[in-house]
């Protein structure tokens, strides 16, 4: 039977038992041939039916191992280079991802879609504010604006008052009190905590009846249930009929030091102090029939107040107003810039950390010239000694890769408990960021290994013996 050549190539699955041999006779040729593909020695006749693969293989790795330890430093450098820069690169994009989320999440605290109409100064002359006379918004400019403007989907009339002082039977405060209308909850993000939100019948039958903010409650009931309780308003007693939970995250409490009560009985009991301010409410909130129309939206409610104010509705001076849904496109313009920014940042990183490791791998290669021609000489396939510098590119850069990642996800967890600046989450993970910087840099590693590796694998085992 002839010995397989070293270059044979043969697929097929293996059994040495005799029952197999007698089945296949060239089974031998089999065990053989995978020796020859992994191994750079060929083995004896004692070992010719055992096709000891497995072991083939955790000698392939512990040569591996050998080379790296051989040279620690440079091996140290190389997944260093890819450690940092994968690391880098992932807390820079999660940074970047801490920031949308957080600043997502406080407007979505306020509600969706929602814009704000605040009194403003109209101008005798357009454009020149010198000769502008203040105007403020009534309840009619909310009636019209619901029910006369086509863009508008909802709308609430709010009366907003600081200076009253709130007492209980255990502490007294002084914070915001809102005379709203029940629909505010459909535009507002106003969840509750126990008890119920303001109804019809509240603004119908004029009940004074009170929703609790969350840092109000603990002000007025510390440690005590404060449903059914009473709470006096400036010496109006009013029932406890809903509390809410806290709103925002850390110092962030102006959303919870309030309270709610119907509008009617605020405009009756706690109307806007000052001249000509009756039937005066202090701003409106509304919503666009969908996302896209909110400039439309806007622009009926501008006619609305202009035409019931008697100024030119085309004269933006006029307006002093809030719209998220703007306000929401703004910062998503900073995310896209910001994103682009990290995005060169992360390509110059990974782009530096590809030059390292490719030079590191060219050297390191070139350097093993002699003994890849050695192995050649005792028999090792082409096959076998790229398979070899295959797997220890891969080892390399995959595992310094994800040492990277590790590290860098345990910094974000460690950073996930401390509280940020307003607007700010902690940073995140992104897995497809960490998916890019691991495979890129190890497509680079794996890729520069396998070129001189080829190139001295096709030169004559002579001459791979030569070079220096």
């Amino acid at each position: 039977m002839r010995e397989v050549a070293p270059g044979d190539l043969v697929f097929s699955f293996v059994d040495t038992s005799q029952d197999v041999r007698d089945r296949w006779p060239h089974s031998d040729r089999i065990c053989l041939g995978i020796n020859a593909l992994f191994s750079a020695t060929p083995r004896g006749p004692r070992e010719r039916y055992n096709c000891p693969y497995m072991r083939t293989v955790v000698d392939i790795f512990a040569q591996i191992f050998r080379n790296l330890w051989a040279h620690k430093l440079r091996s140290f450098l190389t997944m260093f280079g890819i450690a940092w820069g994968v690391g880098s690169l992932l807390l820079l994009v999660g940074v970047g991802e801490g920031f949308r989320s957080g600043n997502k999440r406080e407007l979505a605290e306020f509600g969706k879609d929602i814009m704000f109409l605040f009194p403003g100064r109209a101008p005798a002359v357009k454009g020149s504010m010198n000769s502008s006379r203040p105007y403020l918004l009534t309840y009619q400019d909310y009636l019209d604006v619901r029910t006369q403007a086509p863009h508008v989907r909802n709308a609430s009339p709010m009366l907003s008052r600081t200076d009253l002082h709130q007492v209980s039977e255990f502490a007294s405060a002084g914070v915001e009190i809102l005379g709203v209308e029940p629909q505010l909850n459909e535009i507002s993000f106003l969840p509750l905590k126990e008890g119920r939100w303001l109804n019809e019948m509240d603004e119908v039958q004029r009940r004074n009846v009170i929703v609790l903010g969350n840092e109000l409650l603990k002000t007025l009931f510390p440690g005590r249930p404060a449903l059914g309780a009473f709470v006096l308003l400036n010496g109006v007693r009013f029932e406890v009929i809903g509390s809410m939970p806290h709103l925002g995250r850390g110092d962030n409490t102006w959303l919870n030091m309030r309270g709610y009560i119907p509008f009617t009985v605020m405009a009756t009991n706690f109307p806007l102090k000052g001249e000509n301010h009756q039937n005066s409410i202090s701003f409106i909130e509304y919503q666009p029939t969908t996302t896209a129309e909110h400039l439309l939206a806007k622009g009926d409610v501008h006619k609305i107040v202009a035409r019931n104010h008697g100024f030119d509705a085309s004269d933006e001076n006029a307006y002093d107003e809030w719209d998220s849904i703007q306000e929401s496109k703004m910062v998503g313009t900073i995310f896209d810039v910001m994103n682009m920014f990290l995005g060169a940042v992360g390509i110059v990183t990974l782009a530096l950390g590809a030059i390292g490791v490719i030079n590191i791998m060219l050297v390191a290669v070139s350097e093993r010239t002699r003994e890849i021609g050695l192995r050649k000489a005792l028999g090792a396939t082409n096959r076998s000694i790229l398979f070899h510098f295959f797997l220890e590119g891969l080892l390399l850069t995959l595992g310094s890769g994800l040492i990277g990642l590790v590290l860098a996800g345990g910094l974000m967890a460690l950073m996930g408990g401390v509280q940020g600046p307003q607007g700010f989450d902690p940073p995140k993970l992104v897995p497809m960021s960490a998916l890019l910087a691991i495979g890129s840099l190890t497509l680079a590693g794996v890729v520069a290994g396998l070129y001189p590796a080829r190139k001295a694998a096709m030169l004559q085992p002579v001459e791979a013996l030569r070079q220096e």
